[in-house]
């Protein structure tokens, strides 16, 4: 049930970024003839008055459809209510409108989240919480007799506060130090241990011990005292998101070859909604937020078959006075689709690798 939470959000995004599209045109009555979820082949359709409503086989997006690329279109191309034929501001709203929509929706996400559950503040208390560690008899973390449950309160002689910046602190000793001894103080309960672990390098040379690792800290929901105050903690809300989403931007732009690693695709994004699910449902709604806030950071930028892709075809027709040839724009447009399928592809298959289930399945081949 999880999994398929999660995928519904995703599908929900989807739809909202495309009905942005639909209703920008429709709005202007301008001609639409297809709205699609998906690509490839047709699982479901519905045939409107004017529009095809579809369901496709790769769910990797979606599209909203117009005559003008229609060669079967019975529409004479002189039409006033084509999208070829209006002006220029005219097709930047329908454009702009799919990541329009994706913002203004997550907006409204945060302020439900807000007035029914409030948003998750944090209380941290000092040390690394150890939920799970690695069965194998031969981890680091088993030798040294960490066990699940555990609160790392030190590690060599460095206290780990009760800070956001702890779980990280913690793992970067451990990654830059491999085959070295590091001493522990650990809380179990009542009692405070002294251990010594030695990190084992892996296939990088990172040192890793075999323990998952999370925030001693306890969830304290902070909930909105009216419609009002709702609205008012939503737009705090968005505000917060959008900057962190400008950073990790930026981050993925100024240091890619370190960044690019923490990209995902369908199934790495459904994995983390069906933990989120998994662990308070009630976090979907931000979870939802935010992946539908990078999902219109994402269709803005200035790339081929991108909504920013288009928005600067317009820019260099308001510049020149007229379109750029059409065959140059279909190649265009054309390489740029193919690169982002191989890459949602390539996503794909290494989030698929990556699952627990999979990677234990291919660990005991």
């Amino acid at each position: 049930m999880s999994v398929l939470a999660a995928i519904a959000v995703l599908a929900i995004l989807i739809v909202v970024h495309e009905l942005g599209h639909f209703m920008a045109a429709r709005f202007q009555n301008i001609h639409v003839n297809r709205f699609s979820i998906g690509f490839g082949p047709i699982l479901w359709k519905y045939q409107g008055k004017e529009t095809e409503y579809a369901i496709r086989g790769f769910p990797l997006g979606g599209f909203v459809g117009f005559p003008d690329e229609d060669p079967d279109s019975k529409i004479p191309e002189d039409d006033p209510n084509l999208l070829s034929n209006r002006p220029i501001l005219d097709r930047a709203i329908v454009i702009s409108a799919g990541v329009i929509a994706n913002l203004i929706f997550a907006y409204f996400l945060l302020v439900v989240q807000v007035g029914l559950i409030g948003v998750p503040e944090f209380q941290y208390e000092p040390g690394v919480r150890v939920p799970q560690v690695a069965t194998e008899v031969s981890s680091a973390a088993a030798k040294a007799g960490i066990q699940a449950n555990d609160i790392i309160l030190s590690i060599d002689g460095q206290s780990l506060e009760a800070t956001e910046t702890s779980l990280p602190e913690l793992v970067e000793t451990i990654k830059t130090q491999p085959n070295q001894p590091l001493k522990m103080k650990v809380q179990r309960a009542d009692q405070v241990l002294d251990l010594t672990v030695t990190p084992e390098p892996d296939a990088e040379g990172n040192g890793r011990i075999g323990v998952q690792l999370t925030h001693n800290r306890e969830v304290i929901r902070r909930q909105a005292m009216g419609i009002v105050d709702a609205f008012k903690q939503g737009a705090e809300e968005f505000q917060r998101i959008i900057k962190l989403t400008v950073q990790g931007f930026g981050q993925l732009l100024s240091n890619f070859q370190q960044t690019a690693g923490q990209l995902s695709g369908p199934i790495g994004i459904v994995a983390i909604g069906a933990d989120i699910a998994r662990s308070d449902a009630g976090d979907l709604f931000q979870f939802a937020a935010l992946i539908s806030i990078n999902l219109a950071f994402i269709n803005i930028l200035p790339l081929p078959a991108l909504d920013g892709g288009q928005l600067a075809f317009l820019l260099i027709e308001a510049i020149r006075g007229k379109p750029l040839p059409s065959r140059v724009q279909e190649s265009v447009m054309q390489t740029g689709l193919m690169l982002l399928l191989g890459l949602g592809i390539f996503l794909i298959l290494r989030d698929t690798v990556n699952l627990p289930l999979v990677r234990s399945l291919l660990q005991q081949q």
